[in-house]
């Protein structure tokens, strides 16, 4: 899977296995099963996956018939799991409508089922540079339960009401028939939002769509300055992706982001908290993900003193981020580093129960109250729990789990999407050294990315490599940059050690 973005984990999806990487895939497969995963379907959830079939398109009072509007999906150039559609319906005084179709993956995956007890194992798709070990098989979240074009699909709608200012007017959701009329990636759709290419062919070729897109991406960016003026961090974490050659490995580059991801991230952003808020006012718990105030807020004042910054005693978001941003501006060739810094030190994001009328911790670095994860049920169990909630509460039914079994969920998630972090850092660090294999003995510019009392680690670019610092760490901290030599790589453990240079062995 291409890296997701730190504070906010939107699934993306690579080629299921790259050719001519088996060993790996071994290792990634014994990776899963160290981290308490399971790599593996049981026969009873293949058996369920080979008897499904396509979902009945039923048309009545409960279920709109959104066919006509011009849904399109924007992934990654080689997704094959389509959970979301956008459409947007300009509305006076410059405010859009902005339709957000999910993939409805309950109306296959039933609660209790083999597959469903699959997913709440592992709670998510894992992504390696080896291939993915997907939540749920692949007959459904890249078929029967993916939003692929030119398929009728009765899907999830969020709507919501976005003002001029970026300000979310109204929400609502309801169950409708969607149609996917484009498949369009990332990179295309953004080289034609920024100015760098004409509109992808898909794009040109439906009257309208060009409109369409560009009143999405208007809605988008009033989002993302709402947010911002609130505190949200705007960051740039060199977040890297695999590049194969005749099926080979041949480096790992850094991922950017671009215009397109914008538009999707702020629409999912602003789709959880509708939701989320929908749920609280149907009087339903929720499964919500937050992000503390950080801990180690000191550190992040030590790493803004360094470049001769100052931040506030107390932990405040805004601040924070408008020193990025004189970051950004004061050195962009570092900022990627410094992003990584302020990453590490802000701490993970975690599941949590929310119970109705309760005040949510929050997301600090997204600067949102009510969040949660909504928009990919094909890859996220957290998101397939909302979704059945979000049921119960359109048929005005009580919760259909207990307060006591989504706090179980919650940690569950939050364990296990660590878990999966561990397993596709060990197999791209595994990947990276096998690319490292000849630069021993080189030396490189490196941040540290990591300080404990387990070891201290550092990144390296070109290729974008992460390893050990074995000799010569003392007093180093995260975001400290120094020079290093690289002293030894081990494929199977996935192990890339660095020493200072002029250190003493």
């Amino acid at each position: 899977m291409p890296p997701v973005p730190p504070l906010l984990h939107t699934a993306a999806n690579a080629s299921a296995r790259p050719p001519g990487e088996s060993m790996l895939h071994k290792l990634a497969h014994t990776a899963m099963l160290q981290h308490a995963m399971e790599p593996d379907f049981s026969p009873a959830a293949l058996a369920e996956a080979g008897a499904a079939k396509p979902a009945p398109i039923v048309q009545d009072g409960q279920v709109r018939d959104l066919r006509n509007l011009l849904w399109a999906s924007i992934d990654n150039d080689d997704s094959r799991d389509l959970d979301q559609l956008s459409v947007s319906l300009p509305l006076a005084d410059g405010a859009v409508k902005i339709l957000i179709a999910i993939a409805d993956v309950d109306c296959l995956v039933k609660k209790g089922s083999a597959m469903d007890a699959h997913a709440a194992i592992n709670t998510t798709s894992v992504y390696t540079v080896a291939g993915i070990f997907p939540m749920l098989p692949e007959k459904l979240s890249t078929d029967l339960t993916s939003l692929n074009e030119g398929q009728e699909r009765v899907a999830m709608v969020v709507e919501m009401t976005v003002a001029a200012d970026g300000s979310i007017t109204a929400g609502n959701l309801y169950r409708a028939i969607v149609l996917n009329r484009a498949r369009l990636a990332y990179n295309a759709v953004a080289a034609w939002l920024e100015g760098g290419a004409p509109a992808p062919a898909k794009v040109s070729a439906l009257p309208g769509m060009e409109q369409q897109l560009r009143t999405q991406d208007t809605a988008a960016q009033a989002l993302k300055r709402a947010r911002h003026a609130n505190g949200a961090l705007e960051l740039e974490t060199p977040d890297v992706q695999p590049l194969y050659k005749d099926g080979v490995l041949a480096d790992m580059l850094p991922a950017k982001k671009n215009r397109a991801r914008e538009l999707i991230e702020e629409f999912m952003v602003a789709s959880n908290g509708v939701t989320a808020r929908f749920l609280d006012q149907k009087k339903l718990p929720s499964l919500r993900r937050v992000l503390p105030v950080p801990r180690r807020w000191d550190r992040i004042m030590a790493l803004a003193a360094s470049v001769g910054d100052v931040l506030p005693a107390a932990p405040d978001a805004v601040a924070l981020d408008a020193f990025l941003g004189r970051r950004r501006q004061a050195d962009p060739q570092h900022f990627p580093d410094i992003s990584l810094a302020v990453v590490k030190l802000l701490g993970a994001g975690e599941y949590a129960l929310c119970l109705p009328g309760q005040t949510s911790v929050g997301h600090f670095g997204l600067a949102v109250k009510d969040y949660m994860h909504t928009t990919a049920p094909n890859r996220r169990f957290p998101d397939l729990v909302a979704q059945r909630l979000l049921k119960s509460a359109l048929a005005g039914q009580s919760s259909t789990y207990s307060a006591e079994e989504l706090a179980a969920i919650a940690r569950q998630c939050t364990q296990q999407e660590g878990n999966a972090a561990k397993v596709e850092r060990q197999i791209r660090k595994s990947a990276t050294a096998q690319l490292m294999v000849s630069r021993v003995g080189s030396r490189f510019s490196a941040v540290v990315t990591g300080a404990s009392e387990k070891g201290v680690w550092v990144r390296v670019s070109g290729p974008t490599a992460e390893g050990r610092l074995v000799r010569g760490f003392a007093g180093l901290d995260v975001g400290d940059r120094v020079d290093v030599e690289l002293l030894s790589t081990d494929v199977v453990r996935g192990f890339i050690d660095f020493a200072t240079v002029g250190a003493k062995s």
